[in-house]
């Protein structure tokens, strides 16, 4: 048996939006793991693909930022139809009828601000008959693999603590301790399991054992490999083990990790469209803003006004760094 994670991000570099980190947990009851990591691609071949378009209508499991097609709720197609699909696989008795239900899902919490009260009804850009289908499609699949999805999770930081927790710490140092909160979650749930946990490399570094002793100053670390491609350590505590592997463009080389970009950059965009949903309702004439540095500027320069007229404080809204 293999527990097989994956640990990813979206939104580290705006100005607007939580930075997002979400982790999916795979258990494939008749892998070895002693070969390897395995090509889910391969194993779920006959429902799951990589490419957004796919003739025989299989569903695109990638890096976020190659399924997401423009700025548009309806762009969402392609994180939608898959994120939706693992979650039904996995949820199949919880409906998902607004984004609501889909934070308290993954839990994901919501700021306690004007901006994020809104509600928006799910899907967004997919027909539900449809995400029934392919959540149908996927269980056959899994189930023929006797491969499970047994959990999806999203941590979210809004601007408010993101400025907090940063004057204290540097923003890689805030990205990297909550993928280590997914890990130490990730190790508790599967205490006698032995996880191998696959992250994308944090700011392209190859050696992460000191950070590791940092947040598990009682465990024991072993260096397995550390090489321009990954950098792989061995961590006990007690008589719990995981194994965490850093490696380059991993949400290209293991599903998990490219589902957790995906539930990671989904739980964002949602996040997104009630900011922009709040200040559009102020200001109708109001280009959305996905909240990335260059565009984030125009959209801050427009709402400045407002944000006078209101007394927002900005940085309950705008990131620091």
């Amino acid at each position: 048996m293999l527990i097989y994670a994956g640990i990813d991000e979206a939104g580290y570099g705006p100005m607007f939006g939580p930075l997002c980190v979400g982790t999916s947990v795979f258990i494939l009851k008749d892998y070895n793991p002693q070969d390897g990591a395995p090509n889910m691609w391969s194993l779920l071949e006959t429902i799951v693909c990589k490419s957004r378009k796919d003739k025989h209508k299989r569903i695109a499991v990638n890096d976020s930022k190659k399924l997401k097609s423009g700025s548009k709720p309806k762009d969402l197609f392609g994180l939608e139809r898959g994120v939706f699909a693992f979650l039904n696989a996995h949820h199949s008795d919880k409906p998902i009828e607004t984004d609501n239900d889909f934070f308290r899902l993954v839990g994901s919490t919501v700021p306690d601000e004007p901006w994020f009260e809104s509600v928006t009804p799910l899907p967004v850009a997919v027909d539900q008959q449809e995400l029934r289908i392919n959540s149908n499609r996927l269980q056959r699949a899994m189930n023929s693999a006797n491969v499970t999805c047994d959990w999806v999770s999203c941590d979210s930081i809004d601007a408010r603590m993101y400025n907090e927790r940063t004057t204290i710490a540097s923003k890689a140092s805030l990205n990297f301790s909550m993928a280590m909160h997914h890990v130490h979650t990730i190790m508790q749930r599967y205490p006698t399991l032995h996880p191998r946990i696959m992250i994308d490399r944090h700011g392209g570094r190859s050696q992460y054992r000191n950070d590791l002793q940092l947040c598990w100053p009682e465990a024991e670390i072993q260096i397995l490999c550390e090489d321009i491609h990954r950098s792989r350590y061995r961590l006990q505590r007690g008589d719990s083990f995981a194994t965490i592997t850093f490696e380059s463009k991993s949400d290209e080389k293991h599903l998990p990790v490219a589902l957790a970009s995906m539930l990671a950059k989904y739980t964002r965009e949602l996040k997104m469209i009630r900011l922009n949903r709040f200040f559009q309702n102020e200001i109708p004439q109001l280009e959305p803003t996905a909240g990335y540095v260059k565009d984030g500027r125009r959209f801050l320069k427009e709402i400045e006004p407002l944000l006078e007229e209101k007394g927002i404080n900005r940085e309950l809204l705008v990131r620091s760094s």
